[in-house]
């Protein structure tokens, strides 16, 4: 019997053994490979900067700046350190005294008050563990940790901690909570916002300085003392840094150029995915920062004056292309995008009388000449319903008989211009327009000669370059992107075809200059430079337009509401577009420079 007994005892024993044993090679077997590490970066934000460097903003899933762990500045090391592992720099990975001392005051006070897990330990669990509780996951943290130990230097596994660490307020890393906390570099932080910083990670949502401010400053003095009596800082630097206030408010990077931006992220997610928000990209946008800031401020303060004379809400947008590549130099897409992201730079519109010049370059291209005359006289044309007329009327019922080509575009004169279009053929300036790069449905009608068929405000816009250079350009939002690295993925380069030849081209903008200087325009000569363009307007002054440009720049500017009723009495382009493109265009030649 006692034989039995003993033999069962063994074999009990020798089950333990083996399971133990099988438990143990089964956490080995299951642990990541710390090898890639050699190869890990985390999520990093994508960056979109102005074509003149500044930061526009960032496409995100967690907000972070990957920082190389030999940039980080000492001071900041020491700082975590001393907040959550003291002797970081003298264990192997698992802290036996650390444990032994945390668990002794966890004893004492009769409740958890201090963990004893390192900073590998936690880097370990950020990056390969889940986040549940339990003996087997701490057993694989430990395993984890000494091999990143065995394997990595402590300043490389610091520095990967600190890239990695969750700070609260969306931000992740060190470089994106000194900047979402104190609205500046890493680099340039103080002893108390370090202190503050270090404080963080262990429960950023207790600690947070904007909610809980009262804990934090405990908090973060708490780690000031630490660094004290490790011999990091001075008495001297402790006694200022305790006294410093806590930051007041989160700094959010607000988009800058909204809209633009917007349609950017658009194009770049349909075509980079996920990589947009996680890799870190760098992109290299077309904007320019000081004519996108004149832009908004060009179309506040139109919106402004046009709300002076009529019931708000009025809208307006705004596009400026570079007339030699296509960039798109500034965008503005409402009156305020944090109120409404509409964005009106895409939105079809009838554009009234800037569709006009489409069928005054037909005429030239067949053989007119500016000073050929047409009839502008009442006229009648069939409608669309069979029996039924269409009288196309000018401004005002005003008419001029004769008049050279020159003085009907000049004074828009409605009459004059459907005689033309019916003489050189609709059907001829819609392939036009479409030639020149509008790609909205053009109805073949000769309603359509006075822009009664829609188009978005940044095709039309574009279109105009045929007629100050003969030659079709694409919008482009960016010139270029690259990795993390800087290492180039895609250029943008500007795509361009040749449309009307020289000759044609001096007769367009001969025709567009007489807008200016004796036509619906005229306004535009305090500009003191020669400008060329057209205005639009719409039945009961719903739509209005004016889209010109100088020697370097193509821009329109659209007024109206996005019910489409009218906008006021007598809003014409002349009054309530044209004043926004004076105020953009003054002072662009300067500024471009």
């Amino acid at each position: 019997m006692k034989t039995k007994i003993i033999y069962a005892i063994v074999f009990f024993i020798l089950f333990l053994i083996g399971a133990f044993a099988g438990y143990i090679y089964w956490l080995f077997s299951t642990l990541p490979d710390v090898k890639s590490l050699e190869s890990y970066r985390p999520y990093e934000s994508s960056i979109v900067y102005s074509s003149d460097g500044h930061v526009l903003t960032e496409f995100f899933y967690e907000r972070r700046k990957f920082v190389p762990y030999y940039e980080i500045p000492d001071l900041i090391k020491k700082a975590f350190v001393a907040a959550e592992d003291v002797r970081f720099y003298k264990h192997p990975g698992v802290d036996i005294i650390g444990i032994m001392r945390a668990l002794y005051k966890d004893i004492k006070a009769g409740s958890i008050v201090e963990g004893g897990s390192t900073i590998t330990q936690q880097l370990a669990k950020m990056l390969f563990l889940k986040p549940e509780k339990s003996i087997t996951r701490k057993i694989k943290e430990a395993l984890l940790s000494v091999q990143i130990e065995k394997r990595y230097t402590k300043d490389e596994i610091i520095g990967l901690y600190l890239n990695q660490a969750y700070f609260g307020n969306r931000a992740y890393g060190i470089a994106a909570a000194a900047e979402t906390y104190f609205g500046k570099s890493y680099k340039e932080l103080k002893v108390s916002e370090i202190a503050l910083l270090a404080a963080l990670p262990k429960a950023p949502s207790s600690f947070n300085p904007f909610k809980r401010p009262d804990i934090a400053i405990k908090r973060r003095n708490i780690v000031l003392q630490k660094m004290f009596e490790e011999g990091f800082i001075t008495k001297e630097q402790y006694t200022e840094a305790i006294n410093e206030p806590l930051p007041q408010h989160p700094h959010w990077r607000r988009f800058e150029a909204p809209y633009f931006v917007e349609t950017l992220r658009q194009e770049l997610e349909a075509k980079y995915g996920d990589r947009l928000y996680r890799d870190g990209l760098r992109i290299y946008s077309t904007i320019d920062y000081n004519l996108q800031k004149k832009a908004e401020e060009a179309v506040s303060k139109g919106i402004a004056e046009i709300h002076k004379r009529a019931k708000p809400p009025v809208q307006a947008a705004l596009i400026a292309i570079d007339l030699k590549t296509g960039y798109v130099r500034a965008l503005v897409g409402g009156s305020d995008f944090w109120e409404t992201q509409y964005n009106r730079v895409f939105s079809l519109r009838q554009p009234g009388s800037a569709f006009k010049p489409f069928v005054y370059a037909v005429a030239l291209i067949e053989g007119w000449s500016p000073d050929d005359t047409i009839l502008d006289a009442p006229v009648s044309f069939p409608g669309a319903v069979q029996g039924k007329s269409w009288s196309p009327r000018n401004y005002n019922n005003e008419y001029y008989g004769e008049v050279p080509l020159r003085k009907a575009i000049a004074l828009s004169l409605n009459s004059a211009t459907v005689r033309l279009a019916s003489q050189v053929g609709i059907k001829k300036v819609v392939e036009f327009a479409k030639e020149c790069g509008l790609t909205s449905k053009i109805h073949p009608y000769l309603s359509t000669a006075l822009g009664a068929s829609d188009v978005k405000l940044i095709e039309l816009t574009a279109a105009y370059s045929v007629f100050a250079t003969g030659k079709k350009i694409k919008p482009i939002f960016y010139e270029k992107l690259t990795d993390h690295n800087g290492v180039t993925i895609e250029e943008n380069k500007p795509e361009i075809e040749t449309i009307l030849p020289e000759e044609i081209v001096e007769q367009m903008r001969e025709l567009l200059r007489e807008v200016v200087l004796s036509g619906t325009a005229q306004r535009a000569k305090e500009l003191k430079k020669e400008v060329y363009g057209k205005t639009g307007t719409t039945n009961d002054f719903s739509d209005a337009w004016f889209v010109g440009f100088d020697d370097n720049l193509l821009v329109g500017v659209w007024v109206g509401r996005d019910n489409h009723k009218p906008i006021g009495p007598k809003e014409a382009g002349a009054r309530a577009a044209l004043p926004i493109w004076i105020d953009f265009m003054t002072d662009t030649v300067q500024m471009l420079k």
